[in-house]
């Protein structure tokens, strides 16, 4: 099959819900998701398509703070190293294309700098603006 590149909200949907299905079972990433998502995947889902079609398709459906639900996250290097890799193989496995270059470059981007912004929260009386 060839890869296309991401195109629409069906294309959204499928990489968002591959790449959640990935988390669900990873042994390093699972319990940490469903500690906080518990029942409501679908509520989240639906988050993460509005998200991923605004930063991809521009079509501006997502309103929110991404970084303030993993604020208090009890995350390390590990937990976002295995994050990137699951969500590139997940766009390599399924698309080709700039749209899914820029969709791991900003994955990659987001997930160092809420790394680096957990850290400064964890080790600082400072609290985040949410």
């Amino acid at each position: 099959m060839e890869k296309t590149d991401i195109k629409n909200l069906k294309d959204i949907q499928h990489l968002v819900d591959t790449f959640y299905s990935k988390i669900r079972k990873d042994k390093l990433l699972k319990g940490i998701f469903e500690g906080v998502i518990q029942d409501r995947w679908p509520e989240h889902l639906e988050k993460m398509y509005r998200f991923w079609q605004t930063v991809l398709l521009d079509a501006h459906t997502y309103q929110g703070s991404p970084f303030a639900p993993h604020v208090h996250l009890p995350v390390e290097k590990k937990h976002f190293d295995r994050w990137v890799q699951l969500f590139f193989e997940t766009v390599n496995s399924n698309f080709s294309g700039e749209r899914a270059d820029r969709a791991k470059w900003q994955g990659e981007r987001m997930a160092e700098m809420f790394y680096i912004k957990i850290n400064y929260y964890n080790n600082s009386s400072v609290s985040p603006l949410v």
